[in-house]
């Protein structure tokens, strides 16, 4: 994206095991301002979604360790349909597209992430109304 996004007004949970993954996708993202957390497994990514209700968006790593990103997302729509969720994972084949869609993620993303992709598919799930520029 050329022009600025700015995306402060939106709390972006990264589901992400692999530290330069994470930080990868937050420097990717530092030209938006949105405001990170971060969880180091599926089950962290659940405790802290529901500790804070406000999180507008994960991004959830698929092969995690403790629970996956497939099991996370599973749980987490049982207690909140709302909340978007995008896959970001190495699994590039059209049926691992498909096993995201039927369990609950709304977006589904290759690695390597790339800085136009990733803010787009951002921009493109969430509501409107928190993005500016």
């Amino acid at each position: 994206m050329k022009a600025a996004v700015n995306l402060s007004s939106i709390l972006l949970l990264i589901a992400e095991d692999d530290m330069a993954n994470f930080y990868l996708i937050r420097e990717l993202l530092s030209s938006t301002s949105v405001k990170i957390l971060h969880a180091w497994d599926g089950e962290e990514a659940i405790s802290m979604f529901r500790s804070n209700p406000s999180i507008d968006l994960i991004l959830m790593d698929i092969r995690m360790p403790k629970m996956d990103g497939y099991e996370a997302t599973m749980e987490i729509r049982k207690f909140n349909k709302d909340v978007v969720i995008i896959a970001q994972t190495g699994y590039v084949f059209e049926e691992d597209k498909q096993k995201a869609k039927a369990l609950g993620f709304n977006d589904y993303m290759c690695k390597p992430l790339n800085e136009d992709d990733l803010i787009s598919a951002i921009v493109r799930n969430v509501d409107n109304s928190k993005i500016s520029g």
